[in-house]
């Protein structure tokens, strides 16, 4: 009998060596660490600055090199005291809650409008959004100051021709359309950013699942219900966040209608409260104290947001 002869294996490539767990772990940390150490930079010394002095009695005096005294809790215990803070605390958030809901609604209504139109509408909605989401605040304020003057205003000029007695009529001398106008103007410049980015969700929604809704009998407010607002939601919460931050940190645009005629004890919001106090007053302690409440504020806003990401992430 013969041997069988020994069955060789052919030579098999070594697997290239993978990179450890550990170097692989490293790597995200590395590449966001470079805008950590910028974040902390760019906001963590105005904070923490706002941080001490809201525990100091910091004035005009300490402007001028003297040392300012520690007084602990003592800003924080007067501003809760203070029926005046309450008081613009409430106006801000009520003007907040109004003015961002009524943003990303008439943004929502020009997104659906613009994804219905034709090219050329469509085209021309987009261009008048941009232009006026790019306008500078001042001059968009200065037209808006022209708009409701109650010398030579066009609203006054414009309701006079109607048959309504306007002539020599003040808009900001009143507190209630003293905030009416300065919603009209935050919710104008406010309306491009969000209806742009609901337009964009809405360009990515399929146009199989609306066709065979309909074939299935789904009327247009059936369809705006179950299929276009709950893939549209997440960008609906993140521009309703982003409104409800940036119009509680409103400051611009009610201080130069302040300076137009406004009286700034009764139309005071965050913003300007904190400038009143801090540049007005020369009070910086107390002024410190206000932001730091405002930024306690802008985290409360915040909370349910983050924790549904971070329901979604689990």
């Amino acid at each position: 009998m013969s041997a069988e002869a020994p069955v060789i294996a052919p030579p098999t490539a070594e697997a290239p060596p993978r990179p450890s767990r550990r170097r692989r772990s490293r790597l995200p940390a590395a590449l966001i660490l470079p805008t950590v150490v910028l974040l902390i930079a760019a906001l963590g010394y105005p904070v923490g600055w706002q941080l001490v002095t809201s525990l100091q009695k910091f004035g005009l005096r300490q402007q001028f090199g003297q040392p300012p005294e520690w007084v602990g809790l003592d800003n924080y215990v007067r501003l809760v005291t203070d029926p005046a803070m309450w008081s613009v605390i409430v106006r801000s958030v009520l003007f907040c809650l109004v003015c961002a809901f009524v943003t990303v609604v008439v943004g929502g209504l020009l997104a659906l409008l613009m994804n219905r139109v034709g090219r050329a509408v469509r085209l021309v909605l987009q261009v008048a959004l941009l232009l006026a989401w790019a306008m500078p605040v001042v001059a968009t304020m200065t037209v808006w100051i022209w708009l409701v003057d109650w010398r030579r205003g066009l609203l006054n000029w414009l309701l006079d021709k109607a048959g309504v007695d306007a002539i020599g009529h003040n808009w900001l001398v009143s507190p209630v359309s003293f905030l009416v106008i300065a919603g009209v103007v935050i919710v104008w410049m406010s309306v491009p950013f969000v209806a742009l980015s609901i337009y964009a969700a809405l360009t990515q929604i399929s146009g199989d699942v609306m066709e065979a809704a309909a074939l299935d009998g789904a009327n247009g407010r059936q369809r705006l219900r179950y299929i276009v607002l709950p893939l549209v939601a997440p960008v609906l919460t993140i521009v309703l966040l982003l409104q409800l931050i940036w119009d509680l940190r409103v400051f611009t645009q009610v201080k130069l209608l302040q300076e137009a005629g406004g009286f700034a004890g009764e139309t005071d919001l965050l913003g300007t409260y904190i400038y009143r106090l801090g540049t007005g007053a020369g009070d910086f302690g107390t002024a410190g104290a206000v932001a730091v409440l405002m930024l306690v504020l802008t985290v409360l806003v915040s909370l349910p947001y983050v924790r549904s990401l971070m329901k979604e992430e689990s």
